[in-house]
């Protein structure tokens, strides 16, 4: 008997590796699946059996308790369509129609869309997408329906905010003096994001931060010349700049900034403001953008309000 059972149990732990490799298997077969939530295995020791005149138990082997699926944040990609939406925290998209012979409501976070020939916002099943509707005046209304996208043209808007959350490495290394054409090595740390003008028209800009002493930073954005009104194309040229000071527990105190975006042919100069957070000098807590802390610097938020037409 106890041989019967020494063989079992190495065979149940077999087993369960198996599936283990299974769920292994099925996540990286999905990994360029839109909207997939990976999953893993969870196992757990068998009963064990309690041995004649109380000399202990020994284990009967392993079993799967559950295979649970992982509901996280994946990451968001720029596929370059339009039609793609992706979800940035908790929800899912609503679709209406007929699916594996049922009609009704489903629910998904895949945001692979597209419009089919009546104007309608699909996905690649052809449920259509369900969204408030607004009137030619952007009124809302108060029900959900199909949203009729194909015949609704969208002026563009112009970026004017852009939001930044993240965290600046409080111990840097102080760098020269802030150069625009030598920006990398004059500063600690960058990045990137798009803002769009009057037309429409997409700029990148890129953000450099140098720290300028304790707890002082100065930041500094730049673009490419060639889209702006007397600027030179492949020459970075500065549209915003400012300072940012933080107290010792590494919170925002206060900031600076100024701008001059003059975009090529089109309305100029354009308004941009940069938002690092709530400084406690405007009474906010200086915790809710840019920190100042001692881990490497990185950038955890960035979002700009503009969109190109269409």
């Amino acid at each position: 008997m106890s041989l019967t059972t020494a063989m079992f149990s190495a065979v149940s732990g077999l087993d369960n590796n198996s599936t283990d490799l299974s769920v292994i298997g099925d996540n990286i077969a999905n990994a360029n699946t839109i909207g997939f939530k990976g999953s893993r295995a969870a196992f757990e020791d068998a009963l064990a059996q309690t041995l004649i005149g109380g000399a202990g138990q020994r284990g009967l082997g392993s079993r799967l308790q559950a295979v649970q699926r992982m509901i996280t944040q994946g990451a968001l990609t720029n596929t370059g369509m339009a039609t793609d939406l992706a979800l940035q925290g908790k929800g899912f998209f609503v679709v209406k129609g007929e699916h594996n012979g049922v009609d009704g409501q489903f629910y998904t976070r895949a945001g692979q869309f597209t419009v089919d020939d009546s104007g309608y916002l699909v996905d690649l099943q052809g449920l259509r997408v369900q969204g408030y509707l607004a009137d030619d005046l952007g009124t809302i209304s108060q029900g959900m329906g199909d949203l009729m996208v194909g015949s609704a043209p969208a002026s563009p808007r112009p970026t004017g905010d852009v939001t930044l959350k993240g965290n600046l490495q409080a111990d840097a290394v102080v760098p020269a003096a802030f150069d625009a054409t030598q920006a990398s090595a004059t500063s600690n740390f960058s990045t990137s994001t798009t803002v769009y003008d009057s037309l429409g028209t997409a700029h990148q800009v890129d953000i450099y931060y140098r720290r300028s002493g304790a707890g002082t930073w100065e930041w500094h954005a730049l673009s490419d010349g060639g889209g702006l009104t007397g600027g030179t194309a492949g020459t970075p040229t500065e549209i915003a700049s400012g300072t940012l000071t933080y107290d010792t527990s590494g919170n925002l105190a206060d900031m600076t900034q100024t701008s001059n975006f003059t975009p090529l042919g089109s309305v100029n100069p354009q308004a941009l403001n940069f938002n690092f957070g709530d400084p406690t000098a405007a009474s906010g807590t200086g915790a809710k953008g840019l920190t100042q802390f001692a881990s490497p610097s990185a950038v955890t938020f960035m979002n700009q309000d503009g969109y190109a037409s269409g």
